[in-house]
């Protein structure tokens, strides 16, 4: 059997508005001090494809518009919601008073792989990513509900973070579909 490439205009792709009224995931990704426009723009393709509820930027992380989010984001800023907040850990305490149970994703002590993470479809998740160097900030993680660790096996244990969007968003949208 021979797989035929979809055109675009097969992918029953909805409108914004479509999509701003759409029902969506259990899950807000919160990015802590990322520092490369790519990295912003890969994020929101992701939570676009994954019916992410809201995306927040936070610290030095930067914002739309920009040209630099714009190339890798293809339009993802116009559907995605999104909010700038100057200090992680005041939104992080913002989302706990609203009963949105946090996750860091970092290599930490006591951390739970991620294919072992049975999300709960009653509750909201907060999935927080952090800067391309530093991670996320300990007070971040010591504030988490819990740290969520992406299996790896090679050499450098490590993920760029669009990556680690992708796996974690994906795994955690899987579970709760």
């Amino acid at each position: 059997m021979k797989n035929r490439k979809l055109k675009n205009s097969e992918l029953e792709r909805i409108s914004v508005s479509e999509f701003k009224n759409t029902k969506k995931t259990p899950i807000i990704v919160v990015l802590d001090n990322v520092r490369s426009l790519h990295n912003i723009g890969s994020v929101f393709r992701t939570a676009d494809a994954f019916l992410v509820e809201k995306i927040y930027l936070c610290g030095i992380t930067a914002t739309p518009p920009h040209k630099d989010i714009h190339k890798t984001a293809l339009g993802a800023t116009n559907t995605v919601d999104w909010v700038y907040a100057k200090d992680t850990l005041e939104v992080i305490e913002q989302l706990k008073t609203e009963n949105v149970k946090i996750l860091s994703i970092e290599q930490a002590e006591n951390a739970q792989m991620l294919n072992d993470f049975s999300p709960n479809k009653e509750e909201k998740y907060a999935l927080v990513f952090g800067n391309e160097v530093k991670g996320v900030q300990q007070a971040v993680v010591s504030a988490s509900d819990n740290v969520i660790e992406i299996p790896q096996y090679g050499n450098k244990h490590s993920l760029n973070i669009s990556v680690s969007v992708g796996v974690v968003v994906w795994d955690v949208f899987s579970k709760l579909t």
